[in-house]
């Protein structure tokens, strides 16, 4: 992919999250409530672009055996609310889609990859509320196992050139949760330590 193009949707990525967030701040002049579902519809839709620009910007080390995708941090925003399963999904969906059109990946990573950050943001979630001397560690883990035993297996099955065998799914689940580590049990708490720590932050990350 051209670099002008990458830098454009960047560009757009990032002009999105300001006015997302601008929206999503306002109220009703008129019963100074949130306007809640605006807020819903933005988080989802800002959640998907980032994690999208991420994977398309970070794109030689994203997708493969080997990858850290940085993207996967999101995977920890469930912590604030349930909307963020839906977006940090659809921006898996959005960026296998993209490894598929840039001829990084192929179509069963759309399936099999997405359905690994679903599931490991449906659990995040009901970890949500677990910290470990204020850290969330035990959220960050159902990224690191569903994507190492779904992703592992099917890189294992799918691009093996030599066969499936217990080694190679051994080598390939290892591989995935180290970058797993790296992206959401080291980036990923982080990230949430750094939008707790902050009141600003928290009020726009939070649920409602």
């Amino acid at each position: 992919m051209h670099p002008i193009l990458i830098l454009v949707l960047l560009a757009a990525s990032l002009v999105v999250a300001y006015l997302g967030c601008r929206l999503a701040l306002r109220v009703d002049t008129g019963t100074q409530k949130p306007r809640s579902a605006t807020r819903r519809m933005v988080r989802c839709a800002l959640v998907a672009a980032v994690y999208a620009a991420l994977c398309l910007v970070l794109a030689p080390f994203c997708y493969g055996a080997v990858q850290v995708r940085v993207a996967e941090m999101l995977c920890l925003l469930p912590v604030f609310g349930p909307d963020y399963i839906v977006g940090v999904t659809l921006g898996c969906f959005l960026a296998n889609l993209l490894g598929v059109s840039m001829g990084t990946t192929v179509a069963v990573d759309v399936v099999f990859g997405t359905l690994a950050t679903l599931l490991a943001c449906l659990a995040t979630y009901r970890l949500r509320k677990v910290r470990t001397k204020g850290l969330a560690l035990v959220p960050s883990l159902p990224p690191v196992v569903f994507n190492a035993l779904i992703v592992g297996a099917e890189i294992s099955i799918f691009f093996t050139n030599g066969g499936f065998t217990v080694p190679i799914l051994l080598f390939n689940m290892l591989t995935v949760g180290l970058g797993e580590i790296v992206s959401c049990c080291v980036l990923g708490v982080l990230l949430v330590r750094g939008i707790e720590a902050n009141a600003r932050l928290k009020a726009i990350f939070a649920e409602g």
